[in-house]
Order: structure tokens, then C-alpha cells, then sequence
């Protein structure tokens, strides 16, 4: 069976959910036993967003192979249960770096290098190479931007042209945009899709399938215009309505028949006899129902710099989400600035609220207030879970007020301290260029017997991913050991620290990777999922738990009669 290619462009608006459409379609075909990756294509110069503040792109997800790439390879893996690769992130400056290189090479043979044929083919290389390796029966890709956006008009190029080479059953075309509500006229309008699909059909590329956000249900007669105004069957006009939580998307297009439209226009009657003819979600609707039916609610402090923007912590919100569904709590979430905490405010900020995470960041704004709200849950005995640099703050906190080497820091915000608990390896001091550079992708980490982080985990070693240049000063280790500290996970390979408790403390752990980027529908992470427990207990004894809060409905009821 030829391995199948699906292309997702948008149009209209960004931010339309091209990522979760994506991630939904992969899970609905996934539930039928294929198996499905996905793939984003992004049409800025940088070659990763490993070097953007999250201000300007949200987080920066990570891979086990190391690459720094879009936040929606998060939804893919979790919503898939699959892990990514380099393959499955690729950047416009990645492609004309590639190019570029092979031209000094000398790969080009002396030709005059251009965007067509060069920079198409390099695309359209990367577009086919995770469905060279014969691991795959469906590859997704998403294009990120809009059509119309001067940056994807090579991708588009790329995927009209493999479509001719692939053949009208091997590949398809699904086109999302915007189908908006003027409450002034009190009708939906589809001139906006209309638009834009002219501006594909400009490009050579006509869509299989339209899927048409929108905060009201499409009627029969809409569905009709944009059908016939748009070239496509009646029903591959698919509504993709706003919804409670984005896990309910898969079953919203499942309703309205997105996956028999794909399997029937990708795949032979032959050809689907090697899998279910009907997806099997009902695990996914089983954690569904826990997720929108939780017991209890317990406040969670999340202390960062880039609180203000709701992507910079993505991965951490959806593990506080999914590690609560076991248990049937709902956390909510409290987003602090870390800029503007201080001894004064602390008791405000985090006197109410049953558990405090310190986020990972760079820089110096706002390390002053994370080492306050480390300092705060350490004297109070509230539980606490640092996440990279959250576990730096720990140590730098632990170091001034427990072993009382006032000026203790890190090297990365005061190079001149006498107590450099956090500093750079040797190896990262001779490092200038900052893309790609830090310790990054899946390492293996040790973890000591009678430790809560063999108690949690269950094993004795552990793989998790990193994002991390600075370290723990291996020559002052010991002397916060002394004092009381525990590094209960340590790298076997490089002797580097991994994971600090605080054993005389309910739950007071700090790690030096990322657990975040390992929580999956159906399977958090277990740090996540043991930390929430605690704090729920906390809540329990401090009466800090609520009544859960129906989540906020954006738009119309469930289209599922399985909820």
C-alpha cells in the first residue's frame, strides 16, 4: 500500500487551529489502525524557533532526536501518542540553508540556483521523506500561515506538483478557513472561504476538502453555497465548530464524517481491508468524559516571565490538564508573572492556591520573583516543581537561605558571584552561536533508589528530553547535600545533575529536563500526574478545593450522543 499524503492550508485568519484539525484528522485515522505522522511546514526565514522569545512564536517544542520546533508537534504527539522527529518541522531558512550548502558544495553542478526548480525540490524532498521510510500508510502536513502570505506561495508550488507526481488516490488537499458570524446582519458569510480558495485555485491547487471554522452550525443551504461556489462535494464541506476543549475536536469531526471522506477518496475498497472499517475512540471518549466531568477543582500556581502570553507554557498547561483526568480533578491553572513577585507580595500571590511550578526560561527578568515563590513553598511546606530553570531557582534559593551563601547564583545572571551554585560546562563555554547549541533532545538519567523520583517513575532509568545550556556546579554539589538536598537523578554519561528533592518536604522536586513534552492523551506524565495528587491533598487539608467550574462553552452543545 503506497504510503498516503495529506496537505492542510489555511486561509482567511491565522490561528484558525490548522495544528489541532491536523492533530484531530491523524487521531481519527490512527483509531482505524493506520498508521499516521503529521508534519508542519513554517514559512519563516529562521531555521528553528529555537532563537525566538516565546512572546513571539509560544513555546518551543522538542523532539528526542533534539529539534527545537513549532508548538503544534505538541498537540501531534499528544493527541497521536507518537513521537516526532527533525523530519516533522521543517522552516523556509531550513530549506535555504540546505540549498545553499549543497550550492557551495558544489551539488548543483555550476547550474544558476532558483527558487524553481531548487528550493521546490528541496521542499517537496522533505515533504515525501518521512513517507520514504515505509513506516508510515499517512502523512499529514500542515502549511503553516494563510494562503495568500507571500512566504507560503513555494509550498503551495511544492504541493502541486507532487500531486501531479503522486496521483489523485495518493494524496489529498483540505483547506480550513473562516466561516464568520455577523450578529449585525444575524447570518454566517462565506465570502471569506470563497476568497480564499480563489486565492488557491490561483496557485494551482483546488481542495478536496473545506473545513469551515465557525461559532455557529452551517445549515444545509450554506453548505450548499460554499459547495457550489467552491468546486467541492456537498459533503466534504466540513464545519469545525469552537468547542470546550480542544480533545473534543476528534469526535466533533468524526460526526461530521471527515474520516470516511478521507479514507474513501485515499484508499481502494482493496486497500481498506487492512484496517477497521470504523475508528475505535472509545478510550478517547471514556477520558473525554472524565475531563468534562471532574470531582473536585484545586488552584495551581504557575510562576513564569511569560505569563502573558497563553502558548509561551503550552505543554505545561496541557499536562496540568491531562494529569488531573486520572483522578478526575481539574486544575486551574494561575498564571503569576515572576516579574513582579517579591517578599511583600508573595503571601497575596501564593497564599491561596495549592501547588507552585516555576517555569523554564532564559534570562534575567524576573529570577528575583521565582526564587521568592521557590523560597515561599519551600518555608511553608506548599508543594513545589521546578521545570529546568524552576530547578536552578530551587538550588539558588536553597543556597542563599539554607546553606547562607548570600550572593549564590548563576553564572548566566551574575558571572562574578562567589557561589556559583548553576554555571556553564566547559564545553559551552567556547560556544558563540546560540541556535542549536544546548544540551538538547533525550538523554538518560539514573535515578536513586528511595527517592521519590524512583517511587514516581518506577524504574531505575529514565529518558527524558532537554533544553538547557547552564547546569549544576558539580564542586558545590556536595556541600548542598549537607545541607539537605538530594540530586536523586543524575545523567550516568556526564555525571550531571538531573533531579533535586528536598526529602523532609511533602513534595518538593526540581528537574532539569522537560516532562512536559512526554504527556500523551491517556498517559501523563508521571511527575505531573504524582505532583497534582499532592497538591490535591494539600487543597484537601487547607480547604483550598472547589466545586469544578464548567469550562467556559464557547459555542454550540456536543455534537457527540456518546457524551
Amino acid at each position: 500500500m503506497h504510503t498516503k499524503y495529506i496537505f492542510v492550508t489555511g486561509g482567511v485568519t491565522s490561528s484558525l487551529g490548522k495544528g489541532i484539525f491536523s492533530a484531530s484528522l491523524g487521531r481519527l485515522l490512527a483509531a482505524r489502525g493506520l498508521t499516521v505522522t503529521i508534519q508542519k511546514f513554517d514559512p519563516y526565514i529562521n531555521v528553528d524557533p529555537g532563537t525566538m522569545n516565546p512572546y513571539e512564536h509560544g513555546e518551543v517544542y522538542v523532539t528526542n532526536d533534539g529539534a527545537e520546533t513549532d508548538l503544534d508537534l505538541g498537540h501531534y504527539e499528544r493527541f497521536l501518542g507518537r513521537s516526532t522527529s527533525q523530519a516533522n518541522n521543517v522552516t523556509t531558512g531550513r530549506v535555504y540553508l540546505e540549498v545553499i550548502t549543497k550550492e557551495r558544495e558544489g551539488a548543483y553542478l555550476g547550474k544558476t540556483v532558483q527558487v524553481v526548480p531548487h528550493i521546490i525540490d528541496e521542499i517537496k524532498h522533505w515533504m515525501l521523506k518521512l513517507g520514504e521510510t515505509g513506516e508510515y500508510d499517512v502523512v499529514i502536513t500542515e502549511i503553516g500561515g494563510t494562503v495568500g502570505d507571500i512566504e507560503a506561495q513555494p509550498y503551495l508550488e511544492a504541493i502541486r506538483q507532487l500531486r501531479n507526481e503522486l496521483g489523485p488516490r495518493n494524496s489529498l488537499t483540505s483547506h480550513l478557513t473562516l466561516v464568520p458570524y455577523l450578529r449585525a446582519a444575524g447570518e454566517l458569510k462565506t465570502k471569506p472561504t470563497q476568497h480564499s480558495v480563489k486565492e488557491l485555485l490561483a496557485h494551482g491547487l483546488q481542495p478536496d476538502t473545506i473545513i469551515c471554522r465557525s461559532e455557529r452550525s452551517l445549515d444545509a443551504d450554506i453548505r450548499r453555497k460554499i459547495s457550489l461556489f467552491c468546486n467541492v462535494d456537498q459533503e466534504a464541506v466540513i464545519q469545525m465548530l469552537d468547542a470546550e476543549t480542544i480533545y473534543e475536536v476528534p469526535l466533533l469531526l468524526r460526526d461530521e464524517g471527515i474520516g470516511e471522506l478521507v479514507v474513501d477518496r485515499l484508499f481502494t475498497e482493496t486497500e481498506q481491508e487492512r484496517f477497521d472499517s470504523t475508528p475505535d475512540l472509545d478510550a478517547w471518549i471514556d477520558f473525554l468524559k472524565r475531563l468534562k466531568n471532574p470531582t473536585v477543582t484545586i488552584p495551581i500556581a504557575l510562576v513564569g516571565k511569560y505569563v502573558e502570553h497563553q502558548d509561551a507554557y503550552k505543554s505545561i498547561s496541557e499536562s496540568f490538564i491531562l494529569a488531573g483526568v486520572p483522578d478526575e480533578v481539574q486544575v486551574e491553572v494561575r498564571y503569576v508573572l515572576s516579574d513582579d513577585l517579591t517578599a511583600d507580595n508573595v503571601e497575596e500571590k501564593l497564599g491561596d492556591v495549592a501547588g507552585v511550578l516555576v517555569a523554564p526560561g532564559f534570562g534575567d527578568r524576573g529570577i528575583e520573583g521565582k526564587v521568592e515563590a521557590v523560597r515561599y513553598a519551600r518555608e511553608n511546606d506548599l508543594p513545589f516543581f521546578g521545570i529546568c530553570l524552576g530547578l536552578q531557582c530551587g538550588i539558588i534559593e536553597f543556597a542563599r537561605n539554607v546553606c547562607g551563601w548570600e550572593d549564590a547564583n548563576s553564572t548566566e545572571f551574575d558571572p562574578d558571584t562567589q557561589y556559583p551554585v548553576i554555571s556553564l560546562m566547559a564545553e559551552q563555554k567556547k560556544i558563540s552561536d546560540k541556535g542549536g547549541t544546548m544540551r538538547l533532545g533525550q538523554y538518560d538519567c539514573k535515578l536513586k533508589p528511595d527517592s521519590r523520583a524512583a517511587e514516581v517513575y518506577g524504574e531505575e532509568l529514565i529518558q527524558e528530553r532537554h533544553r538547557h545550556r547552564y547546569e549544576v556546579n558539580n564542586v558545590l554539589r556536595y556541600k548542598l547535600m549537607e545541607e539537605g538536598m538530594r540530586f536523586t537523578g543524575v545523567n550516568p554519561d556526564a555525571d550531571l545533575v538531573e533531579i533535586m528533592e528536598l526529602p523532609d518536604k511533602r513534595w518538593f522536586l526540581g528537574v532539569q529536563f522537560h516532562p512536559e513534552y512526554k504527556t500523551t492523551v491517556g498517559d501523563p506524565h508521571p511527575l505531573f500526574r504524582s505532583f497534582v495528587k499532592a497538591c490535591a491533598e494539600y487543597a484537601q487539608e487547607r480547604g483550598l478545593r472547589e466545586s469544578p467550574q464548567p469550562p467556559e462553552r464557547k459555542v454550540v452543545p456536543l455534537a457527540s450522543a456518546d457524551m
